[in-house]
């Protein structure tokens, strides 16, 4: 009679990004109390009140600039949307994900479940992009009712509000494997506020010199704000396409980076 062959069943086979759902759902949970309007409250309130200063205050002496067709705070707008989503983005996948490292000693408990490493990371950065979204709707919300953007842009504006938040978050969490101490954030407002003030927010790039230009169209917010004021304003011409392909290979690398860097950080 044959003998029969016993089947010995291995470890079930677990995606590397296993986990990511609950630490997105995790995040949710932990910041319900607050409800994504007084998130999106909290992440616009200051990009409101230079929209309102600059925008609308000193956009009625500024009159109009050569390249540019729409209202002042029409162009205005959309460079602060950026910058809001930006800043969210940043928030949690920096700062936050700082706390959660170093105090908290979140993500070592969590690799101790079924959660990966691949998890971990493609999860924080999927709450920042959720995090982006919810700035981004709430910024929409307030610049469409002051007549700056119309309904169907404003869709199309909000949808790139992911792509810039994706971008940020991957570079984010890659930059905060690097941050020591809470003194080292100091050196990232160091390259995010002259960011802010030069990468075409209140401004067009024609303004500057021709190598000045080339040095700003290198900036990952110039191409947020180009995107997102392509979207505001309809104006889908190819250079929407270059600020799509630079944001998209920005959150790509950032997520590479990302992971290699928690891993050498967590699992040695």
């Amino acid at each position: 009679m044959p003998q029969e062959t016993t089947l010995t069943a291995g470890p079930p086979v677990v995606p590397r990004w296993s986990g990511a759902q609950y630490l997105l759902l995790r995040n949710v949970w932990v910041h319900k109390g607050h409800g994504p309007w007084t998130m999106a409250l909290y992440s616009i309130f200051e990009p409101i009140l230079y929209l309102l200063a600059i925008g609308v205050g000193i956009g009625r002496l500024v009159g109009d600039i050569e390249g540019v067709d729409v209202g002042y705070a029409a162009f205005v707008a959309p460079g602060l949307l950026a910058t809001a989503v930006m800043n969210s983005a940043l928030h949690e996948t920096m700062e936050s994900a700082f706390v959660k490292f170093t105090f908290d000693r979140f993500y070592r408990s969590v690799l101790s479940t079924p959660v990966s490493l691949t998890g971990v990371v493609v999860g924080e950065v999927a709450w920042s992009v959720l995090r982006g979204l919810i700035s981004g709707a709430g910024f929409l919300l307030v610049i469409t009712v002051f007549g700056l953007v119309s309904w169907p842009w404003a869709l199309l504006s909000l949808a790139g509000t992911v792509l810039v938040a994706f971008a940020f978050g991957g570079a984010g969490l890659a930059v905060t494997t690097w941050i020591k101490a809470w003194h080292d954030f100091q050196w990232v407002q160091l390259v995010l506020l002259p960011m802010f003030l030069f990468a075409t927010t209140f401004y067009p790039v024609t303004v500057y010199p021709g190598p000045v230009q080339v040095a700003v169209e290198l900036l990952p917010l110039y191409h947020a704000i180009q995107l997102l004021r392509s979207c505001a304003l309809g104006d889908l011409g190819p250079d929407l396409w270059v600020s799509v392909a630079y944001l998209t290979v920005m959150g790509v690398l950032g997520l590479v980076v990302a992971r290699w860097r928690w891993a050498r950080i967590l699992l040695h």
